[in-house]
């Protein structure tokens, strides 16, 4: 067994040898599109079917709408709204005269030029997880979520380019509720230049994020509405409820041109049915509602078609993951965002307690329904554990590798005369090797992807570095983007100015949330 002291500095050098390999590859990670065929599970009869009883769903059950102005621009768009049970009964006219005022395309506007992106039916785009209560690593344990974590957690979300949007990795409990959107803020503009998301609590603060961002980036009130220079994520509350802050959210983003992403969270056989078909369809049917909602606000206003569709364990209740139930419920609504024409947005995730192999798997096949249903957006693509409630620091690095890894497929390949290479096989006699070929020693250092954390080395040099596992191999990898801090750079004055309005709107008492 090595010495300590020998073993150190085997391990210094092998951090040397890593911060001077500097790749020479260039792929474009920040505007992907799907390359791959999309998959069915259900026939196109069945989908069509599936979509009328969403709409018969909406006409003759209606959603319970617990906001009175949502319930007023229903009613205003032809609605019949009960105002003693809080029903709104959606006809199918007024879905369809929605359906034709989204958008089927639009530009998503980061802080810089090359961090935009279009969202629509083919394009990619990853974020990493999202809303956790905790936070967990191998250096400091399990914990709730804290503001340094949400911190750390954007300089990782912003290193990766595969990540083309922000989210809320974890909830920084430790800042009061009435300032931490000012908090998140300021995070995000501070220590990124990607796609910010805002939480839907209330119009007083929605209205704080957006003042902020038109102060930070400069925006005019004609330029915020041109784009989306934001986005929210709407959940429903299954079944076929549409709650106060959810309600407004839509409202609020829909009237200032900003991306809302309506997601139903249905489980089967618990908040939806227990078939892939039923729980998609009532998910759809909230969909459909919440989408209404946008466009009665502000006909045109950017919308995502989303759903989170899994199954529970019918011996503990508890959310399943990367299940073969979630892997169709997948495909199903990919076929129902397509039957429709509108961007969407699905997940992967995992529920296992650990980033271990259960939650590798079940991760890679949420992830593989999602790309082979053709989604647009892919939230909770890295890093979440326990069905949510904890995002990993280094489960999100060794997600990132397999979405990097994605990401090179998307890239596609070449067959051309330099890519065939017949030089090169003129230069090897039979029984030869490649290694010292005019065409290796020309892309030797560029054609292959190199791992950020995946270990390629035999068992005799593994065991000589001392034979560390991906996750702890992970957590070097975290610490250096943390400690390196890489900042995008800030206008001083732009960030002067957000820093005084913070200042001003927190002695004023700032703004809780809405309920």
């Amino acid at each position: 067994m090595a010495a300590p002291r020998e073993a150190g500095r085997r391990r210094r050098r092998s951090r040397d040898r890593d911060a001077a390999s500097v790749s020479k590859r260039e792929t474009n990670y920040r505007t992907l599109h799907n390359p791959f065929p999309l998959m069915s599970v259900f026939s196109d009869d069945e989908i069509q079917n599936m979509h009328e009883t969403a709409l018969r769903m909406l006409e003759e059950l209606g959603m319970r709408v617990l906001l009175p102005e949502a319930c007023t621009l229903y009613a205003k768009g032809g609605a019949r709204v009960d105002e003693d049970s809080e029903m709104v009964f959606i006809g199918r006219d007024m879905v369809k005269a929605a359906l034709a005022t989204a958008p089927k395309s639009f530009v998503c506007k980061g802080g810089a030029a090359h961090r935009d992106f279009v969202m629509e039916l083919g394009s990619l785009t990853f974020q990493p997880g999202a809303g956790a209560p905790h936070a967990t690593d191998l250096r400091r344990g399990r914990r709730p979520g804290s503001g340094r974590d949400f911190r750390e957690f954007s300089q990782l979300t912003q290193h990766f380019d595969v990540f083309q949007m922000i989210s809320p990795l974890v909830e920084p409990q430790d800042i009061a509720t009435n300032v931490r959107h000012y908090f998140t803020t300021h995070a995000q503009f501070s220590l990124t230049d990607k796609f910010p998301f805002f939480f839907s609590r209330g119009t007083p603060q929605v209205m704080d994020c957006f003042e902020m961002l038109q102060l930070f980036r400069g925006l005019s009130d004609e330029e915020m509405a041109a784009n989306p220079h934001c986005y929210t994520i709407v959940n429903t509350n299954s079944p076929r409820t549409l709650d106060i802050p959810m309600a407004q959210g839509l409202i609020d983003f829909a009237r200032y041109k900003q991306l809302s992403i309506v997601t139903p969270f249905t489980l089967m056989g618990a908040m939806a049915p227990i078939t892939v078909a039923g729980a998609i369809t009532l998910s759809h049917a909230e969909c459909l509602a919440a989408i209404t909602l946008t466009q009665l606000a502000n006909p045109g206003a950017p919308v995502c078609y989303g759903t989170f569709t899994s199954n529970v364990d019918m011996k503990s209740g508890a959310p399943a993951f990367g299940t073969p139930s979630h892997f169709q419920a997948s495909l199903a609504a990919g076929q129902l965002a397509r039957f429709l024409g509108l961007p969407w947005r699905s997940a992967a995730g995992s529920a296992s307690n650990l980033n271990d192999v259960q939650a590798a798997n079940e991760n890679q096949l949420g992830l593989w329904g999602c790309l082979l249903a053709g989604a647009s957006v892919i939230i909770h693509s890295a890093g979440w554990l326990e069905g949510g409630l904890t995002v990993s620091y280094e489960k999100l690095v060794t997600d990132a590798e397999v979405l990097n890894m994605v990401a090179e497929l998307c890239a596609g390949n070449k067959a051309g005369t330099a890519e065939i290479g017949f030089d090169a096989l003129q230069e090897v006699a039979p029984s030869g090797h490649f290694f010292a070929t005019t065409q290796t020693m020309a892309r030797y250092d560029t054609e292959f992807y190199e791992p950020v954390v995946h270990d390629y080395a035999n068992f005799g040099t593994w065991t000589e570095r001392g034979a560390r596992d991906a996750s702890t191999r992970a957590t070097d990898v975290w610490e250096a983007i943390v400690a390196a801090d890489n900042r995008p750079n800030v206008d001083e004055d732009r960030l002067e100015a957000l820093n005084a309005f913070i200042e001003k709107r927190t002695a004023e008492g700032g703004a809780p949330p809405e309920s």
